[in-house]
């Protein structure tokens, strides 16, 4: 294990399991590291979590957030997916008894669930394609490149996911997604194009940027 983290594995790869929200949560080798800031997006999303809510997390790579919204609401019905094999098989050990599917954003998603969303959370990859090369070896070298690379700007994923999110968004659901903090009026306006209102909140402590949306 020494050998492994001095070479540059991450740590959570080294021991096969990361701590997000409280919460032990399995991470295999080559699947994407939950970061601390992201606690802050799902925090959010849950408190949006009533008794018998659907919930469905996108780009779920080891099902993190998913878990931590199954934590909140135990009765919850929850789907998950990603397009990464080795993320999906990771994601249905920490989402037991939950579906988790494979494929691109929201292709996978049953059909009936259209129109049915009450929270709709993703933690999609926004780093921008120039930068990858910058990026700390750990992600670099160790987490699948899909997870992590948006596109020239880093919000090719997000423009994808907000274009489709009416088809899947109850009356009254929302969609909440990450991003850095540059990013937030290229982001707000992806919303806006894609028809939905948005709402931008920010954590200095997590240093992180969320907006959610609405129909």
């Amino acid at each position: 294990m020494i050998r492994q983290r001095c070479s540059g594995y991450p740590l959570e790869h080294v021991l096969g399991w990361a701590w997000f929200c409280g919460l032990r949560l399995t991470v295999d080798p080559g699947v994407f590291v939950p970061r601390p800031r992201t606690e802050f997006l799902v925090h959010r999303a849950a408190a949006l979590l009533r008794p018998g809510a659907i919930a469905v997390d996108v780009c779920c790579g080891s099902g993190a957030l998913g878990a931590v919204l199954a934590a909140t609401q135990p009765n919850l019905t929850l789907h998950a997916a990603d397009i990464d094999a080795a993320s999906v098989a990771c994601a249905r050990r920490n989402l037991p008894g939950h579906a988790v599917h494979q494929g691109d954003l929201y292709a996978p998603i049953p059909d009936e669930l259209r129109e049915h969303v009450d929270v709709l959370v993703a933690n999609v990859p926004y780093v921008p394609t120039h930068r990858i090369a910058l990026l700390p070896p750990e992600a670099r070298l160790h987490e699948p490149r899909q997870a992590l690379d948006g596109g020239a700007d880093g919000l090719d994923i997000l423009r994808r996911l907000t274009a489709g999110a009416h088809e899947w968004l109850a009356p009254r659901g929302r969609l909440l997604v990450e991003v850095a903090e540059g990013q937030v009026e290229a982001a707000r306006a992806a919303f806006v194009t894609a028809g939905l209102s948005y709402q931008v909140v920010t954590s200095a402590e997590h240093d992180a940027n969320v907006l959610v949306g609405a129909l």
